[in-house]
């Protein structure tokens, strides 16, 4: 005779439902919808005390159902770049997890896909929107004349950058498309005032060619603070990114009597960090500032400028979210956003 979870002593437990979950926490069932599609709607304490009662009986919304319901996928699309050096590409790594974190927290998954280049990413929008019905994308990598930009806002397909819409005189205010940055320029800016306090009068930078956005906007901050102190702002040297080219290019500054360096990667910072030691010279390894404070400069104690990515992955999602679910109207955040860094301070000298 067969026997009855009931009758063989075990409880049956209720699937929890939207409104389990408003009668649990005292809210109507329209706020617990609203919190799932829209958490912008639901104010504190009420969020909170919602997300604190569906995390307890782990509650998941159907997606088919929503998917019929909405016509959307819930998914957005990213394209996974190379690592390089393996060095900076942490700065990727930690992009897509909180990504994806954060989509997962509404809803939405990560489609990831790689790309040769700008022309090779566009025609993978256009398959990934005819077989997946992807509702908008996450951009990172912004250039000048940005052809993925242009492509998505003349195809009205929602997406937000990870970068300003460089070559425009108005970048850093610009609102032709949705976007968030980090401050580059702000952190070097920061690294300089910071060696300068510390008594450095000949502060040197390592950065990129010419022509890159970021780069030169964080050599843009460089020069800033540089002539606001009255300091010498012609120790420069600009060289593709990678530990080999740092050590070079920090040799030629070292002859030119630098006594602190600001660069603009982990990766140069480190290279330099080496030619610093090579040469004898360990007493400038505690004015050497790099940017992204990857795990190895925290390793070997570099000082390095740190940007908030997690809140910038954070906005990027929320605000590509209201795009796709209210495109009729405005986000409840600035759709254009400079992000500050902050400057790790650490002494490589005390780390061997």
């Amino acid at each position: 005779m067969a026997t009855t979870p009931e009758a063989a002593g075990v409880q049956r437990t209720a699937k929890p439902t939207l409104n389990s979950i408003a009668r649990a926490t005292g809210v109507s069932r329209q706020t617990v919808s609203n919190l799932l599609n829209d958490p912008d709607r639901v104010a504190e304490p009420t969020r909170t005390l919602v997300n604190d009662e569906i995390r307890r009986v782990g509650y998941r919304p159907s997606a088919a159902a929503r998917q019929l319901r909405t016509r959307r996928s819930h998914l957005l699309g990213f394209r996974m770049r190379p690592s390089g050096d393996g060095i900076n590409g942490s700065i990727h790594d930690r992009l897509l997890h909180a990504l994806t974190a954060r989509a997962h927290e509404r809803g939405y998954s990560l489609l990831v896909f790689a790309a040769a280049d700008d022309a090779a990413e566009i025609a993978a929008y256009q398959e990934l929107r005819a077989t997946n019905a992807l509702d908008g994308f996450l951009l990172t990598g912004t250039n000048h004349g940005d052809l993925r930009s242009d492509w998505l806002r003349e195809h009205a397909i929602p997406f937000v950058a990870f970068g300003r819409p460089w070559g425009r005189e108005d970048a850093a205010t610009s609102q032709v498309h949705d976007w968030i940055d980090i401050d580059g320029g702000a952190g070097t800016d920061d690294a300089v005032r910071t060696l300068a306090a510390e008594g450095a009068a000949r502060i040197g930078f390592l950065g990129w060619p010419e022509g890159s956005g970021a780069g030169d906007d964080r050599f843009d901050g460089y020069l800033r603070a540089c002539r606001a102190l009255g300091l010498p702002c012609d120790l420069v040297e600009r060289v593709e990114d990678g530990f080999e080219n740092g050590a070079e290019a920090a040799s030629r500054l070292l002859a030119r009597g630098i006594d602190a360096l600001v660069c603009v990667s982990d990766s140069l910072a480190l290279g330099a960090l080496a030619q610093m030691r090579g040469s004898g010279r360990e007493e400038l390894m505690a004015h050497l500032v790099g940017f992204d404070d990857t795990p190895v400069a925290r390793a070997v104690g570099i000082s390095s400028v740190d940007q908030p990515i997690e809140e910038a992955a954070r906005r990027m999602v929320d605000l590509l979210v209201h795009r796709i679910e209210h495109p009729d109207s405005p986000p409840p955040q600035n759709p254009v956003e400079l992000l500050s860094p902050t400057v790790r301070r650490r002494s490589p000298a005390n780390t061997y």
